[in-house]
């Protein structure tokens, strides 16, 4: 079962927080316990899970990433798109992640939210949000 929502970020780069968002789509979903996967659809810009309540968190990974990576460094891809940091950026940290779902909530720990991070933005992102039901537990006993 999987849902597509789109995200207009506003940023050449960006953090954003989508927990509520995914949450809402487990909700409806229906499903109490299983996994979540949540993932972009773009090749520069990622999913990570980290803390949002201090909002310089999100700024801190972007402006660490930065520092090792620059934007202007004779890249490769330069000669085509002109955004080859934002690639590989994303491409460090990934896609997506994997969230456990227990009594049809989200398994985060007290400070953990999802975060879409923008390399290349402005854009219009569309994430993808996938949820695998756990078999029942009556279908997981041996004989």
């Amino acid at each position: 079962m999987g849902r597509i929502f789109h995200i207009e970020t506003h940023a050449p780069q960006q953090s954003i927080d989508i927990t509520a968002k995914v949450a809402e789509l487990l909700a409806a979903s229906g499903i109490r316990s299983g996994f979540c996967h949540v993932m972009v659809l773009h090749s520069t810009a990622s999913i990570i899970i980290n803390e949002t309540a201090d909002p310089n968190i999100g700024a801190d990974v972007i402006d660490a990433l930065s520092r090792s990576i620059p934007t202007r460094s004779d890249w490769l891809h330069d000669r085509i798109d002109d955004n080859a940091h934002s690639h590989i950026k994303a491409a460090i940290l990934g896609p997506s992640e994997l969230i456990p779902i227990e009594r049809g909530e989200l398994v985060l720990g007290k400070w953990q939210e999802i975060m879409l991070l923008e390399f290349d933005g402005p854009r219009k992102r569309a994430i993808s949000v996938q949820f695998l039901a756990a078999a029942d537990e009556a279908s997981r006993q041996v004989p």
